[in-house]
């Protein structure tokens, strides 16, 4: 292990307050969370979503 706090994904500045980890900063965290709500991010799945026919009767 490093002696070195990790870096904040948003922003790359060190992470150093314990209540916002892994990011440096509320505002890096409200980012993330943004992207994340407004679909930037996405988990891949192979289900179909409800109401979407699959092709199966």
């Amino acid at each position: 292990m490093t002696d070195q706090p990790a870096a904040c994904p948003i922003c790359g500045n060190p992470a150093l307050e314990p209540k916002y980890k892994p990011f440096c900063c509320g505002r890096c965290a409200d980012v993330d969370l943004h992207r994340w709500l407004s679909g930037v991010y996405k988990v891949e799945t192979d289900e179909v979503p409800d109401g979407e026919d699959d092709g199966n009767p």
